[in-house]
């Protein structure tokens, strides 16, 4: 709400993912219904965090998303999501976790500075890559 009508944009796809998870754990739509919700979130989330990386001539989507540790088999679900057949529900929940870990990782615990959540081993190098990584700064998301 600090942000009136400018949301940043993981705070955006963060309540999106979720909105489809309640949807999808209230037993109130169908399979086919899910997956356009849960596509369309996942498709939002691709193209708005890979935009801003986006120069004057057209980079491909892969390599944008590969620069900011998005697994390629998101942005080929993208692709399905937006060209190709609808996925199995199956994928679009898996794609959905996937894709709400990330924000997790490289957004929401910077946000909290790491101080409220326990990590292993694992997420503290992952971390320390991510702060490494100078383009991802909190600023970037506004």
């Amino acid at each position: 709400s600090r942000y009136g009508p400018k949301m940043p944009l993981a705070v955006d796809c963060t309540a999106e993912l979720i909105r489809c998870k309640v949807l999808d754990s209230s037993g109130r739509l169908k399979s086919h219904e899910l997956i356009l919700s849960y596509g369309l979130a996942l498709v939002r989330f691709v193209n708005l965090i890979t935009e801003r990386k986006q120069k004057m001539v057209s980079i491909p989507l892969r390599q944008l998303a590969r620069e900011v540790d998005i697994p390629i088999w998101v942005v080929d679900l993208r692709h399905e999501l937006t060209h190709g057949k609808l996925p199995r529900l199956a994928l679009c929940r898996k794609g959905c976790d996937v894709v709400l870990d990330w924000l997790r990782k490289m957004y929401w615990s910077r946000q909290l500075g790491n101080n409220l959540c326990e990590e292993s081993e694992d997420e503290e190098e992952e971390q320390e890559e991510v702060e490494a990584n100078a383009e991802l700064d909190s600023d970037g998301w506004e």
